[in-house]
This record gives C-alpha cells, structure tokens and sequence, in this order.
C-alpha cells in the first residue's frame, strides 16, 4: 500500500505543478497583451498630460524658464574698403566673430484664460562668453553707417533742399557714411548725439531714442505680447499662437497670407508629430511667420527627432515664388525687404552669406563664402512631445547703399545690398534636462515595450511547460495502469494452496 500510495502523490504533485505553471503562464500571457493594446494609449495620455501648459503639469516650470542653454552668436560682415566704395568700388567684406552671448529666457505675466489660452511676455537678457568667442567685445568694426546711408535711402525722393539741410546735419555732426565702433557699441547701442537731436526735433531714427544699435532694444527686454493655446481642450493646438499684442494677423505686408500669425512662438510645438505635420513659427525680429520643411529622420544623443530646415524659397521674391509676392518690392530672390516694419529703413534680411539666393547678390560683394553646412537653419523636433532637442536660427541683415544726390557723405556709391551681420540662436538640451528627458522619453517606454513582449515569451514558455509536465505525468500513469495484473501470476502461490509442513500426504497405493 506505500508504494501504491507514493505513486498517487508524485502524480498530484505533478498536476499540481502544471496546474501553477498554466495559471502562471495565463497571466504573463494575458498581462502582456493587455500592454500590448493598452500601452500606446497609456503613454500618449501621459504626454498630453504632461505636454500641455498647465501648473499642475510635469513641463510647465520647462515652459516657464527654458532650462536649455541658449547662444547668440554675431558674425561681422567688415567692409575693407570703405575709402574706395565711397568711389564706387565693389564692396570688400571680411567676417569677424563669432561674438558670443548667453541668453536667458523668462516667461513673466502669465495670464491663463477661459478660452484655453495663455498669455504671456517672453523676456531676454545677454551675457559676453568671452571663451565661447574669437575676440572681445571691445573689438573696433568698420561698418556702414546707418544713420547716414539709411536714412539717405529713406529721403532720396524729398525735396533737394530738405536733402541738402540734412546733409549739413550730418557734417555739423561729423557723421560720415562708414564708422568705425567697437562690437558692444554696434550690437546693444551707444550715446549718439545726432539721434538725440533729431529726436529733440521729433524725429525717429531707431527703436530706441536713448541709444543708437542694431539690437539696442533685445537686453532686457520681451518680443511682445504672445497668447498661446494651453492644449487642455485641444492637445494639437498646444503652444499654437492665438494672437501677438492682440493682433490675429500683421499689417505689415500687402497679402492676406504673407500677413497671417502661424505657427508657435518657436519653443515648443505641439506632441505626437509626423513627418506632414507642419512647423511654423511666427517671429517678431522678421516680422512673419515662417514654415519649415522637414528634411530627415534621426538621433540626437539617443533621442529620436525629426529635422525641419528653411525652404529654398524662404526669402525669395514673388517672380521666383509667386505666394512671396505679398512681402513686396522686392529686389533679387533671397532677400527680403522689411523696411515696413523697420521703420521704413532699407533693412533686407536673407540667410547668411546670401544662402539660397540669387548669384548676382554675391557678384556685387566680395568676400562671402554661402554653405548649408554653416549657413542653414534647422530644428530637431522630439515628434511624440514636440520638444526641439537641438536648433540653430540664422539670419543676416543687410542694407541697401547708395548714392543720393544731395547728401554729399554717400559719395559715389554704386547700388549695393550690404551685408551687415548674421546672427545664429541657438540651443541644444544637455546636462541633467537631457538626462530626465532620455529617462521618461526612452528608457522607460523601452523598458515598458521590452517588458510586455517578454510577459507574452514567458507566458508561453510557461504555458508549454505546464502542457509537457501534465502530459508526462498522464503517460506515467498510463504505464502503471498497464503493468498491473487482473489476477495473481503463476509465480505466486495462493496462502491458501501453500503446503503445510505439518501436514503428511498419505500415498492411497500403499493402504
């Protein structure tokens, strides 16, 4: 009976075993499809939760104050030959730089609306990185002068006398059509007389009357008022703009699309991109929106990104793209005219060294050197949050010269676009932001995505167990039942039929 006995619990052993094994194998199984249907949607509501502007979201403090580190760099188009363009010879340039500056942005008087939008003053502030830069800001350029090459283009078709009392202005003031200023003075501005008096006389020759520069109004300051969309009723319209200082479009321009606010404000994008999706960004230093391309899929540091880069037609003219044709009078494709918004000065912006513009530009200057490489723009998109990973913005500003009669400083100057200095923003997510960013936006999900196709491997390995353990046992009962008798062999003598040794035989034959 023990052994019979013994037998029966290694058989309930074994079906016990396989018992757990399916169950266990059940589970894995049945875990890891549930992640497999639910996973994707799991995390796509985790990223709009998280994406959209709202303080109780994981990236609004990201929104608030950019914790990427942001370069500008200013290039310097030196003119070589001041003394023979004034002669009427073809301009010689050098570039100088890069002259370069941290930026810090800060997002200030946020004001959350019923409309789920948001608005808020984007400000700015530099500071030199003297390691960063080939050369300091103390550096002396030569350079046009504004104040008497612009503003000669600006009253070319006034009356002669009234050009001739400003040119008088101009010797009174000892201002001369090329000057020679230091790297700060030029960028953030100086103390100029002559702007001071004409200001005295309710005249406006710049963004600001206290000093005189190309970017004398960027230190300190915002880029106007910007009402986004939050995405909390609407994820694919985070960060879209709703308005600019109230404004649903620009005046600036004479076409209804030329003058439309697109795009973002060009931080962040809304999530769960496509290589169609489009990319716009509508920005107030060019006074336009502007819509990228994108070009090709990658990596940055492991992160995968999308690439948008400018359009060959960015600034060309209507002739060459006739949509272009609202941001007219035009001269040569590749440059644009913003004198609309600047003041009316004859301010043409392109892309550095005349990129992607028309040859002629680069016949009448010497010394640019165009390349893609160097030259263009671009912007790598995180596509599932809509988070730019690396970016660099170049521009160039140039300015229309010439000769006016009857402001005798500009000489014999030949017609020319002058390159006067390109500028690259940039910034690119390093450091601990880039850690947590490679965190939550790959590790995890990885390990997720591993983690439910290994629960599915490991519930039919277990699953296949449990069906070899169940059928072994049902074979090993099998032979047991066959290797039992239905009566004892012949080997075997019943108790009853065994011989007694107490017991005599008698043979009959003797008695």
């Amino acid at each position: 009976m023990a052994r019979g006995e013994s037998s029966k619990r290694g058989c309930g052993q074994r079906y016990g075993t396989a018992t757990g094994l399916g169950v266990l194998g059940f589970f894995c199984l049945g875990f890891g499809l549930v992640l497999l249907q639910t996973l994707p949607g799991l995390l796509r509501q985790q990223v709009a939760k998280n994406t959209r502007i709202d303080p109780d979201s994981a990236m609004y403090t990201l929104w608030k104050d950019l914790p990427v580190p942001f370069y500008i760099s200013f290039y310097f188009m030196e003119v070589m030959n001041s003394k023979d363009v004034l002669l009427g010879a073809k301009p010689v340039v050098s570039q100088r730089g890069p002259y370069v500056y941290r930026e810090y942005r800060q997002k200030k008087n946020i004001t959350f609306h019923s409309n789920d939008t948001v608005s808020f003053l984007g400000y700015r502030s530099f500071v030199f990185e003297p390691d960063r830069s080939n050369g300091s800001e103390s550096d002396y350029i030569m350079m046009p002068n504004l104040l008497v090459l612009g503003a000669a283009v600006m009253l070319e078709n006034m009356p002669f006398a009234v050009k001739l009392t400003f040119s008088s202005a101009l010797a009174l003031f000892r201002q001369n059509a090329f000057m020679n200023r230091t790297v700060g003075e030029i960028i953030w501005g100086y103390n100029e007389p002559f702007t001071q008096f004409l200001s005295s006389l309710g005249v406006t020759v710049g963004p600001s009357n206290e000093k005189f520069g190309l970017f004398s109004d960027l230190n300190n300051s915002h880029t106007g008022l910007f009402t986004v969309f939050t995405g909390k009723d609407n994820i694919n319209k985070t960060h879209m703009v709703d308005s600019w200082n109230g404004l649903k479009k620009v005046s600036y321009w004479h076409s209804e699309e030329c003058n439309m606010i697109n795009g973002t404000a060009g931080e962040l994008w809304p999530p769960f991109m496509t290589p169609s999706s489009s990319v716009e960004l509508y920005t107030p230093d060019a006074c336009r929106s502007i819509k990228l391309n994108y070009t090709q899929s990658g990596k940055f540091k492991g992160i995968p990104v999308y690439r948008y880069t400018a359009p060959k037609t960015l600034f060309a003219n209507g002739t060459v793209y006739p949509p272009n044709e609202g941001f007219c009078p035009c001269r040569q494709s590749g440059i644009q005219n913003i004198s609309s918004c600047k003041l009316n000065a004859p301010i043409f912006i392109s892309q550095p060294h005349f990129l992607n513009a028309d040859p002629a530009l680069l016949d009448t200057v010497d010394g640019l050197h165009p390349n893609e490489k160097d030259h263009d723009l671009f912007v790598d998109i995180h596509p599932l949050t809509g988070i730019p990973m690396n970016c660099s913005v170049k521009i160039q500003l140039n300015l229309f010269i010439k000769h006016v009669s009857g402001i005798w400083q500009t000489g014999q100057i030949k017609p020319v676009v002058l390159p006067l200095i390109w500028f690259s923003e940039s910034g690119e997510v390093v450091g601990e932001v880039l850690r947590d960013y490679y965190t939550h936006l790959i590790t995890i999900p990885s390990l997720l995505e591993y983690l439910k196709f290994c629960l599915m491997g490991l519930g039919g390995l277990l699953l296949l167990a449990a069906g070899l353990v169940g059928l072994r046992s049902k074979r090993k009962t099998a032979t047991r039942t066959l290797q039992t008798p239905d009566r004892p062999e012949a080997s075997e003598t019943s108790p009853l039929l065994q011989e007694d040794p107490t017991i005599t035989v008698h043979d009959s034959s003797n008695t």
